[in-house]
């Protein structure tokens, strides 16, 4: 404790934090107040006390009090002990703060602790999770498996028991005779009768294929007994529908439905719950249908009397059929398909047999005028179907005399006006056929007239598309010709009075007029021809898409129909096809033939021998390679747009084989120095980069072989013989090249080559 100063002789008593310092006590700090200040303050006290007082004589008490600065001190001490109050709390504070710090951090370093723990649990439990995930798939799928294979067997010994001879049948499993589970034993006959079938069918592959016939067979015998037993199961399900259908057990009638849905789509079912409803089976209905119509004694009634018995009907039949329509849609997984069988049965039988009797049938002798409603055999319309495909490419008919053929391209409005007049055609027959099977012959009979006239129109139209490319080709061997005649007249007019010189200006002249036209007419036909075919795949799609809209679902009700009217259509464009393919070839003709005439007339001798005079060689193709590029692209652009799928990548790789052999057989004309190697490589990167558009992988691997081959002619002489190492399959063509070296002679690579290369020399 520092010493304190007397309060008597400087400004009051001052306390700072230095004197609470150490080990602190107020007992001590009191104590050392008092002893420091009170003797001083004692010893004045008492000497201002027994001061003499001259006025009065001896001794007299001074009234001063004996601790003058008790009161400084009272107030000293108490804002002393309210400032160590406040000291002492901040103290705690800090103190408190430390220790608060201090269980902070060591709870952060457990709480770290423990959130690792709990990372690792985590982690722990996710892969626990995920191991007992993946057991409980192997277990799903184990069981899965387990379950397919007892079903397997379950299934091979009941078809062992089937492929039986007949008369042991009597010996099957109880499943096929428990009456409880006629469903499940449908289900197992169904999927008994698709396997021995399908077995049936690959041992029928296999025999076909090794000529053996013993080897189909196998189950022949469980087939034809399942069939024997499924044909009994739905009989005896069809009676118990039969019965519950006559108590109005809905139920029942509802689950023998949906067993017999696995015989053929449950048809059988539906047909014979139409066939048996009263409206159908019973006579008097029928009676009484006349007789509402046309009265008690049958006889043409009035108009008017008609109209009113006729609506009176109708009305009695729409609710008959919603009353059957509620019992089809509580009964039958399939309600719509009952429904759309008992309307139409409803209009065969009911509604036909009524206007049969109110309409007057038209005399097949005297047959009224089309215009008065009358109709064409089918003979008269296979007739007049042949008339129009004889007419030279125009329509002759009268409804469709506004619809003319182009004499030069295919047109698909007269091929959908085709398919216009099939419709009404087909419509009639819709209406003068009562029975389904008679409908679906009918509809094959005429269907096969427009297959006919359609596939007619369309091989004339590609044969006369053909016609311009022929003609093509003849004015471009009239060239050929007249350009080799020429020739030999110019060499024997040498000596005459017509310079050679003017006559063979002359002779170029008018060579080269007769080249651009038969260029032009080859051009012309081509983009024709690829025209004519972009229009007869159209109208091939429009008439395969008129067979699967209105046709095939026509065909279904006679065996055999759909099958055969599909052959049918198969063959009638096969012609057509025929045409096509002629035609495409011919264009692949024209095209190469101008780009013969093109690499002739463009490519010079000295671009492949280019001297060697220190200036930088030209990095651009040459100009016949520039211009047969520019020529396919024009060209092609038709048969990209006209061709789709197989077809246009057959064409384009037919295509892409043959120009690059009229590349080779081009270049086998000139000679090469490296300096034109260099050249030629530049033209086959650009008609390699040409040729990649055709996504022919043969065709570009073949310009990249010949990309490869063009290197003969830049190495030195000593590199040929390693520049082939790797792709020895080429070697023979490389040797072809090899002899266009300019110094094939002088550097003797004849003799260093057959010495290397011994197989190919």
């Amino acid at each position: 404790m520092r010493e304190l100063k007397s309060v008597t002789a400087s400004p009051p008593l001052i306390l700072d934090i230095d004197d609470f310092k150490g080990e602190f006590s107020f007992d001590s700090l009191f104590g050392n107040l008092v002893n420091d200040l009170l003797p001083s303050f004692r010893d004045s006290s008492e000497d201002s006390s027994l001061k003499y007082n001259a006025t009065q004589p001896g001794l007299s008490i001074s009234t001063t009090p004996l601790f003058p600065e008790v009161d400084n001190l009272v107030s000293l001490f108490h804002d002393s002990c309210q400032e160590l109050l406040q000291l002492r709390n901040q103290k705690d504070v800090t103190v408190q703060d430390s220790r608060h710090r201090k269980t902070l951090a060591e709870l952060e370093k457990g709480v770290d602790g423990l959130f690792d723990s709990f990372a690792r649990l985590d982690t722990r439990i996710s892969s626990v999770g995920q191991t007992a995930a993946k057991i409980g798939d192997h277990l799903q799928s184990a069981d899965a498996q387990r379950e397919t294979a007892s079903q397997t067997i379950d299934l091979i010994k009941y078809l062992m028991e089937f492929n039986s001879s007949p008369g042991v049948l009597m010996e099957l499993s109880p499943l096929f005779s428990d009456d409880s589970r006629v469903a499940e034993a449908a289900s197992v006959a169904q999927k008994l009768r698709s396997f021995a079938e399908e077995d049936i069918g690959r041992q029928g592959i296999a025999s076909s294929v090794t000529g053996n016939a013993a080897a189909s067979r196998g189950l022949e015998v469980a087939v034809a007994n399942l069939q024997e037993y499924c044909n009994e199961l739905e009989n005896r399900l069809l009676a118990r529908f039969d019965a519950a259908s006559q108590k109005r057990e809905l139920t029942t009638m509802a689950e023998c439905a949906k067993i017999l849905s696995q015989f053929n789509r449950g048809t059988s079912a539906m047909q014979h719950y139409v066939a048996t409803r009263p409206m159908f089976i019973d006579v008097e209905i029928m009676n009484a249908d006349t007789r509402l119509v046309l009265g008690e004694q049958a006889v043409q009634a009035s108009p008017g009397d008609v109209a009113r018995g006729l609506s009176s009907l109708y009305r009695e039949i729409t609710d008959t059929v919603r009353r059957e329509a509620a019992t089809i849609m509580a009964v039958f997984p399939s309600p719509n398909e009952v429904m759309s069988i008992l309307v139409q049965r409803v209009l065969e039988q009911r509604i036909t047999a009524l206007l049969d009797k109110l309409l007057v049938k038209p005399s097949l002798v005297t047959l009224p005028s089309m215009e008065e409603g009358g109709i064409l055999l089918m003979e008269e319309l296979r007739a007049e179907n042949q008339q129009i495909s004889d007419s030279s490419g125009t329509i002759g008919h009268s409804k469709g005399a506004s619809v003319a053929s182009s004499q030069q391209q295919i047109s698909v409005t007269v091929v959908t006006e085709f398919v216009r007049w099939n419709e009404e055609a087909i419509s009639r027959c819709n209406l003068f056929s009562s029975q389904p099977t008679t409908l679906a012959t009918n509809v094959k009979a005429v269907f096969t007239c427009l297959l006919d006239q359609v596939s007619q129109y369309i091989a004339d139209g590609l044969e006369r598309a053909r016609d311009s490319l022929t003609e093509a080709a003849n004015l471009r061997e009239r060239f050929v010709l007249g350009t080799s005649v020429s020739r030999r007249v110019a060499a024997a007019a040498a000596s005459a009075v017509i310079t050679w010189t003017f006559y063979m200006f002359m002779f170029e002249l008018f060579a080269f007029d007769i080249a651009e036209a038969a260029a032009a007419a080859g051009e012309s036909s081509f983009r024709s021809f690829m025209v004519s075919v972009q229009r007869s795949g159209s109208s091939v799609a429009i008439i395969q898409q008129y067979f699967a809209n209105s046709i095939s679902r026509l065909l279904l009700p006679v065996d055999g129909a759909h099958a055969a009217s599909c052959e049918e259509m198969a063959t009638a464009m096969s012609s057509a096809e025929a045409a096509a393919y002629r035609g495409l070839q011919q264009c692949i003709e024209t095209v190469m033939a101008e780009v013969e005439r093109l690499l002739s007339a463009e490519q010079k001798a000295t671009e492949y021998r280019l001297p060697d005079d220190g200036i930088l060689p030209d990095h651009r193709p040459t100009s016949a390679c520039t211009r047969v590029v520019a020529y396919l692209s024009r060209v092609l652009e038709s048969a990209f747009t006209a061709l789709e799928g197989l077809n246009k990548q057959a064409f384009l790789t037919e295509l892409g084989n043959r120009l690059h052999k009229v590349l080779l057989n081009h270049w086998q004309k000139f000679t090469f120095n490296p300096s034109g190697g260099l050249r030629l490589k530049r033209d086959i990167t650009e008609y390699g980069e040409f040729v990649r558009s055709f996504n022919a992988p043969s065709v570009d691997e073949k310009f990249e072989l010949l990309g490869i081959l063009a290197n003969v002619f830049i190495v030195a002489p000593e590199s040929l013989a390693t520049l082939f190492e790797g792709t020895p399959s080429i070697r023979k063509d490389a040797q072809r090249f090899i002899q266009l070296r300019e110094d094939y002679k002088s550097a003797k690579l004849a003799a260093k080559l057959s010495s290397l290369w011994p197989s190919s020399s």
